[in-house]
């Protein structure tokens, strides 16, 4: 695949890699900062669904050029190595280095995607923030809690009792 198919995606905290409603026309990998992915509910809050930090792989649909359901939101200031989604995905099946590339990122993400789902139905507060740490270790003091709470499905409250607990339990 020739390299200049890359360019560089820099994001000021607050901009946005993806809007809902959008197709997805990039793909891209992080390669500093942290993106958020979040959903919007019935009533119009916001539902976090994904963080993206270095060395992630970002989309927001497995189909290129799909109108997306998930907005992409710069946390801190990011820089991210960009492609266009659709000519990445021309190479699969024809280079074995991204076929394999883009199988283990998919798996990825398609692990994480199941792994909140069971944390979000049928763990404790204590054990879905357990989890978080060993899913985003690096993000626990880089981001802002209420992220973290709105993506386990608790209050920031739930969220610091759950935090004290931990510590208790660690001691």
């Amino acid at each position: 695949m020739d390299e200049s198919l890359h360019s560089t995606l820099t994001l000021k905290k607050g901009d946005f890699f993806l809007k809902q409603g959008k197709p997805c026309t990039k793909i891209g990998r992080m390669v500093s900062g942290v993106l958020r992915g979040f959903v919007y509910d019935n009533d119009g809050n916001e539902i976090t669904t994904h963080f993206y930090q270095h060395g992630d792989m970002v989309i927001a649909s497995y189909m290129p050029n799909v109108d997306v359901a998930v907005t992409l939101e710069a946390l801190n200031d990011c820089e991210l190595s960009i492609a266009d989604y659709s000519e990445v995905m021309s190479w699969v099946n024809k280079d074995r280095k991204i076929t394999e590339i883009i199988t283990r990122e998919f798996q990825k993400l398609n692990q994480q995607l199941q792994s909140r789902l069971v944390s979000l139905l049928n763990l404790s507060s204590v054990e879905k923030y357990e989890l978080f740490l060993k899913e985003y270790p690096n993000l626990i003091n880089s981001i802002p809690h209420y992220y973290i709470a709105n993506y386990l499905g608790i209050t920031p409250t739930q969220l610091s009792r759950a935090r004290k607990q931990f510590i208790d339990k660690c001691k």
